[in-house]
């Protein structure tokens, strides 16, 4: 990147920036759908021993 105008460089703020519109964006997308039903069944239940 040492050949581009210092105006077009990426800068910290851009990436600061980038990161949390997309953890806004994720967060944003959770409240919209709110899968907590299938998040508790998948990360958070432990699955029944099977029995034989």
């Amino acid at each position: 990147m040492a050949g581009l105008p210092a105006r077009i460089r990426l800068q910290p703020t851009d990436v600061k920036a980038a990161a949390l519109w997309g953890v806004t964006a994720v967060t944003g997308a959770l409240y919209l759908v709110q899968p907590w039903g299938w998040l508790k069944k998948t990360f958070l239940e432990k699955p029944d021993p099977e029995q034989k």
